[in-house]
């Protein structure tokens, strides 16, 4: 099976994966959309009925009225059809990336579910995403580190930090930043929110002193963990025959852990930074209301906390995108790192 070959199968893989996902995701809510379109129309025919109190315009026939206006909205949100219709209806107007409205505004005034998300995505990456390339540099630098002084003082230093870092909720971690750093020192904005009336290097500015406080809290909690897993890794790739052979025949030290020893544990590595740079892109609640940053964490809670059953759609239909790709980015580079890993060298493959 050649590398091209593959790589369609894999695609195909996906797509199926998708599309099976997809049609779940909009049976289920659709189901539980249901009763809420139902108070819906029953609040917007109530609001309508009110106007034209207000105006002097009662309907002769008051009930009759109601049950027209209600027949006219279940027909708008399309609860006059089957059940059946109504989930073809939503699975392709969510692979069409049309996720509909919200019911409220998000972020001002938007209501689309699409430019919702659109406005969402670059604040989390610009935040977590941010954060995770510094944990990444760091947990490699430092586990790499580690597995060089096995049993040293260094390396029972960083198994302990990584213990106790690990194990600090991340979201009291940004309280107590918070308190130190912005309400008792001053040095930083308490909200992340940037100035509206601030352009040019004065923007970018306050927004860089804006992200400190929730970068420094993301890349203190998690660099640790990091750091322990890259250490295990290392230290069981560097007992392989390979590498004391390269030191056998006199290979530099540094080209040995660099140039091989990492290579050579590159596919679980990949692995983990592929799903936590994707990971990131979804943002996390609690810290970003603790920071009140508006990312994708942030419109999880608007979207939880409001019923907005659109929006958690669209935002669902989004993780599983970036998840398959994420799964597709890490099979193709498999490949290209491990001289070890040879996809489509064998028709069993």
């Amino acid at each position: 099976m050649g590398f091209g070959r593959y790589l369609v199968i894999r695609l195909l893989n996906a797509l199926v994966v998708l599309t099976l996902v997809t049609l779940v995701m909009s049976a289920l809510f659709v189901k539980v959309a249901e009763q809420d379109l139902e108070n819906t129309i029953i609040q917007q025919v109530n609001a309508e009925f009110q106007a034209l109190q207000q105006k002097g315009r009662i309907p002769d026939n008051p009930d009759e009225w109601r049950a027209n206006r209600i027949q006219y909205w279940r027909e708008q949100y399309h609860l006059d059809k089957p059940y059946w219709w109504r989930v073809l209806y939503y699975f392709k107007r969510t692979l069409t990336f049309n996720f509909g409205n919200t019911k409220t505004p998000v972020f001002g005034s938007e209501r689309d579910v699409t430019a919702i998300l659109k406005t969402a995505i670059p604040r989390t990456i610009q935040l977590f995403t941010t954060a995770q390339v510094i944990i990444i540099f760091l947990g490699i630098l430092l586990g790499v580190k580690a597995a060089q002084k096995v049993g040293s003082l260094y390396d029972r230093a960083l198994s302990v930090l990584a213990l106790i870092m690990s194990s600090i909720p991340m979201w009291w971690f940004g309280m107590i930043m918070l308190l130190i750093f912005s309400f008792k020192l001053g040095w930083f904005p308490s909200r992340s929110i940037p100035d509206p009336n601030l352009t040019g290097w004065a923007h970018i500015v306050d927004i860089l002193k804006r992200m400190v406080l929730p970068v420094a809290t993301i890349v203190i909690v998690s660099f640790g963990a990091w750091a322990w897993v890259i250490r295990n890794i290392m230290i069981g790739t560097m007992q392989e025959d390979f590498i004391m052979a390269a030191r056998a025949k006199g290979v530099p030290e540094r080209k040995v852990i660099y140039g091989h020893a990492l290579r050579a544990a590159a596919p679980p590595v990949v692995t983990m930074i592929i799903f936590s740079l994707l990971g990131s892109l979804g943002g996390a609640i609690i810290t970003e209301s603790v920071f009140t940053w508006p990312g994708m964490g942030r419109v999880y809670w608007i979207a939880l906390e409001g019923n907005e059953t659109n929006l958690i759609m669209g935002l669902t239909f989004v993780n599983v995108v970036l998840y398959l790709l994420g799964v597709i980015l890490a099979d193709v580079t498999y490949g290209f790192l491990d001289p070890r890993v040879k996809v489509g060298a064998s028709e069993n493959v």
